[in-house]
This record gives structure tokens, C-alpha cells and sequence, in this order.
């Protein structure tokens, strides 16, 4: 191991810069659907072993110093959001004639962008660089920090934090909630970092102890809650049916094929049950299944109403029109709408965390007047978001807390409202990403989602992952991606929840101080040495 991290730390040039974006790259086989999280131990260990190699290069001066630190830190970064991105190319291939030009900007050009978070946490890294496992905490805190920046800075784009690498399993999950994702990374982030020491001797028994501390500890509270039996969810639990209708995004977005589109969603709702199957109570369709606006279409909500039972409830993703009043333009909204079996539009909820160039333009007037470009799935003029979420109210007392396509990834998109909820629900439509990595990294985000709060997800996605999952992430029915269907199951319960997420992000902030601490002191160490 020594000779291998001297040899790391000795490249310089183009080999460094290779070597940087190869072992960003290999931290995506953590990610799904591989899952194979000892990938982010190579890739870490590289990249502690690469900041040795800058932080002992004879640059003059701080500006130099933090120049190659960002700049290997931006070069790890691109290797590893092209490698977990690369599949976003798949949305504009939908409508090829519009949107292929954007390709490159999408597939290079957003990672790019990412890479530079990546490049300021090693640029802050190297600010209390120093030997031992010191240099690993700083690393730790650093990329936490950063991460947590990602997920809130110029709207956020919380996809792919580095602690789902740590996540593959229940068991490995669950300490998401007592210190919810950001400190879950603060803590993966050391553990995978610290087989750097062996290479590297000094700091190597205290830092190593303390990487199986935490890793131990991680596995023992997973260990731990998953012995702890889930209430039991009653008489009275609800029957569940999501629909997965696997209907290409051309045909959805083909006016001539609404009908059909429809016609599909119903067929699928009434699909023969399985003779110990009760009637669904609640089905669910997915995002923007509805392909029309249903307050504009009476004939749909009737045939709604003629499938469902009197004491049935569907719930669909469907775009809501609102007229803001006189000389204004007409608003749409990507919705989720409640209709009970009588075909009455009973709720509805908006979404609020829009996608940026995907269902609304940033700098429109500009870019539209000038370049002529457009959101690639919005209606004219975009979406509008919502201010808030709205929790879903259905009869018998039921609370739904619903979060459309990408919501799902952002914890700070759960408010405490939610944890009053039987239920998180997820519609979204992960067809725009084809058969990619894509729609198995979302629905590891969302299946997060319902570990962090100790509350069930139902899921259901046009062309899959669809899946019913309890609170401590564990998936009890489902279909996988371009499975056509309906899958049915019983809402279980809460696992009761003990941690806010006012306290998830108070822990989080204690991680990352204790992190900063111990880099400070190592620091501090490690001047007094040379001096």
C-alpha cells in the first residue's frame, strides 16, 4: 500500500488529471443499480493519496495552492457526475429535432457545472491539510459541507449525494434517520477515505479505529431497528393498486394518442385481482398520467366515476389549469388531483421544486427572445410552482404527503406537516431517461425519502420503479422498470418516528464540527512539527 500511495502522490500533469477523473468515475459503482458501496473506498483512497501530491507540490503562494487543489477536486467531480449523469442525454433524445443540439451541454456541461462543488470541498480540504487522519476529517467535513450547499445553491440538484453510496441496503440505511443524508456523507465520506492511512503511516492506527467505530456503528443501529417489529397495521390497513403503464414519452406527448393514453390508465386499474385480493381502496396513476385537462373534461371524470366503487379513490398526476384573471396568462401546474368514485375532484396538491430547464426556463424572456430555447417538458410559457406542498386529505381521515418526480431527492422538500401522514407518495415519470441508470438512482432517492422519516412510500412511476416500501425502506411489493401492470399491497404503518428533521440537521452540524476540529488541531499538530 505505501508503494502504491508513493506513486500516487507522485503523478503530476496529465497522469494526475486522469488518474482524478478515473477515480471519480469508480465512485458511481456505489451508486444503483450496481451497489456495490466498496467502490467508494477506492475511489476516496485515491483521492486523499492525489491532494498529498498537491498539498506537498512547491506552488508559490495560497492562490496557487488552492488553484490545483480546486482544480484536482473539479477533475474527480467531472469524472464522477458524467459517469452518474450521463443518462440525462436520454431526455433530449425524446424530441431529437428540438433538443439535440443541448446534447453535449447536458452530458459534459452539467457535470462540469457539478464539478465545481466537488473542487471547492477540495479547495476547503486543503486549508487544514495536513498528515494523519486529520487530512481525513477535513475531507470529510469539507464534502459534506458541499453537498449540503448542492442540494439548497441556484435551486438545488441533490442527485447522487455521495452518502447513497453508503446506503445500498436496509441495513445500511438506516442511520439516515437519526442524521439524515448530509451526515450520513460527512461519516461515509471518512470511512471511505481512511485506507488512505495505511499508505500513508502516520495518524494510521487512531484514524482506522475510528473509520470501524463509525462503520460499526452504522451496521449495529441498522442491525438494531430492523429487529424492532413495526406496529401492526390493523384491521383497517389500506389496499393499495399503483399503476405502471410503461407508455413511451413520444405517445405521451403526441396529441393523436391522449385517448389511448387514457384508455390504458383504466384498463390497468381494473386488472383482474388475485383471489386473496380485496378491491383496491386507493390506486395510484402516475405523473401527468391524466393527458388532458380534466376541470375542461367532464366525459373523463365520468368514466373515472364508472370504474371506481363508491368508497374507492384515485389518485393522478395531472396538469391543473388556473386563469390568474384578466390580461394575464393562464398558469399550469404539474399536479397531483384526488377524485373519488363519484368522479369529484376532492383534492389536489401542486408541485413546488420545479426542474430548471426541464418544465421551466431560468432567464426566460432572455434565452427564449434571443437563443429561441425552451424547457424541454413544459407547456408554453412553463410551469408555475407552488409556494408550498399541500397535504393531501381523503376521506376516513387519511393524510397523503405527496412529492412529484424529482421532490423526492431533496430532504428538505419534507416538512414537518409530512410527519402526520400515512403516507409520502412519489409520482413521477422516469420514461424521459429510457433504460438507464437513471430511474434506479431515483427510486434509491426516494426509497431514502422513507427511512429518513420513519413513513411508508408509495411509488408509482409510468415505466417503473414502482414499488410499495415501509419505514425502514424495505420494498414489500412492486414492479420493476418497463414492467407493464398494476401491483397491489397492504399499506403498512409508521415505524413512529423519534428523530425530526430539525434534529437530523442539528446532528448533521455536530458531525461536521467535531470534523473540523479534529482536521483544526491535526493542523495545528502538524505546524508545530515543521517549524
Amino acid at each position: 500500500m505505501e508503494r502504491l500511495a508513493g506513486w500516487v502522490i507522485l503523478q503530476w500533469g496529465a497522469r494526475r488529471a486522469l488518474l482524478a477523473i478515473v477515480a471519480g468515475a469508480i465512485g458511481n459503482l456505489a451508486l444503483a443499480p450496481v451497489n456495490v458501496f466498496a467502490a467508494m473506498f477506492l475511489s476516496f483512497t485515491l483521492l486523499v493519496w492525489l491532494m498529498d501530491g498537491v498539498a506537498s507540490a512547491p506552488e508559490s503562494g495560497l492562490f496557487g495552492k488552492m488553484r490545483s487543489a480546486f482544480a484536482l477536486g473539479w477533475l474527480f467531480g467531472f469524472g464522477y457526475f458524467v459517469g452518474g449523469l450521463w443518462w440525462i442525454g436520454n431526455a433530449l433524445l425524446v424530441e431529437a429535432d428540438s433538443f439535440a443540439w443541448a446534447l453535449p451541454l447536458a452530458v459534459l456541461g452539467l457535470p462540469a457545472f457539478l464539478a465545481c462543488y466537488f473542487g471547492l470541498a477540495t479547495m476547503l480540504a486543503r486549508i487544514l491539510w495536513s498528515e494523519g487522519m486529520g487530512r481525513i476529517a477535513a475531507l470529510a467535513a469539507s464534502f459534506a459541507l458541499v453537498e449540503w450547499l448542492r442540494s439548497w445553491l441556484f435551486t438545488g440538484f441533490a442527485w447522487n449525494v455521495i452518502g447513497y453510496g453508503a446506503m445500498p441496503v436496509p441495513l445500511m440505511m438506516q442511520s439516515v434517520h437519526v442524521i439524515g443524508l448530509f451526515g450520513v456523507t460527512a461519516g461515509a465520506i471518512y470511512v471511505f477515505a481512511a485506507p488512505a492511512l495505511i499508505g500513508t503511516r502516520r495518524g494510521r492506527v487512531p484514524g482506522l479505529v475510528l473509520a470501524l467505530a463509525l462503520f460499526a456503528a452504522h451496521l449495529g443501529y441498522g442491525a438494531y431497528v430492523l429487529r424492532q417489529p413495526l406496529p401492526a397495521p390493523g384491521t383497517s390497513a389500506l389496499a393499495v393498486r399503483i399503476v405502471q403503464p410503461v407508455i413511451d414519452q413520444a405517445k405521451k406527448m403526441d396529441d393523436r394518442e391522449k385517448s389511448e393514453v387514457f384508455e390504458e390508465h383504466l384498463k390497468l386499474t381494473v386488472e383482474a385481482l388475485a383471489a386473496d385480493q380485496k378491491k383496491p381502496d386507493i390506486i395510484l396513476w402516475p405523473e401527468t398520467s391524466v393527458p388532458f385537462i380534466l376541470t375542461e373534461n367532464q366525459d373523463a371524470l365520468t368514466r373515472v366515476a364508472d370504474l371506481l366503487d363508491d368508497n374507492q379513490i384515485l389518485i393522478a398526476g395531472a396538469v391543473r389549469e388556473e386563469d390568474p384573471g384578466p390580461g394575464l396568462p393562464t398558469r399550469y401546474y404539474n399536479s397531483v388531483v384526488v377524485i373519488d368514485g363519484r368522479g369529484n375532484i376532492i383534492g389536489a396538491s401542486d408541485k413546488v421544486h420545479l426542474v430548471p430547464f426541464g418544465e421551466y426556463m431560468p432567464f426566460e424572456d432572455f434565452l427564449t427572445g434571443l437563443f429561441g430555447v425552451k424547457a424541454v417538458a413544459a407547456l408554453p410559457g412553463g410551469y408555475s410552482s407552488a409556494s408550498t406542498h399541500r397535504l393531501l386529505e381523503l376521506p376516513g381521515g387519511l393524510r397523503f404527503y405527496p412529492l412529484i418526480c424529482y421532490e423526492a431527492i431533496f430532504p428538505s422538500e419534507i416538512s414537518d406537516e409530512a410527519m402526520g401522514a400515512n403516507a409520502i407518495i412519489n409520482l413521477t415519470n422516469d420514461a424521459w431517461f429510457g433504460n438507464s441508470s437513471g430511474p434506479y438512482q431515483h427510486f434509491q432517492q426516494a426509497r431514502i425519502r422513507a427511512v429518513e422519516t420513519g413513513i411508508p412510500l408509495i411509488r408509482a412511476a409510468n415505466n417503473g420503479i414502482s414499488a410499495l416500501i415501509d419505514a425502514r425502506g424495505e420494498i414489500f411489493s412492486g414492479l420493476g422498470l418497463d414492467v407493464k401492470g398494476a401491483v397491489q399491497a397492504t399499506l403498512g404503518s409508521h415505524a413512529m418516528p423519534i428523530w425530526s428533521n430539525r434534529d437530523r440537521i442539528i446532528h448533521f452540524w455536530l458531525i461536521v464540527i467535531a470534523f473540523l476540529l479534529a482536521a483544526a488541531f491535526s493542523r495545528i499538530g502538524f505546524n508545530f512539527r515543521t517549524n
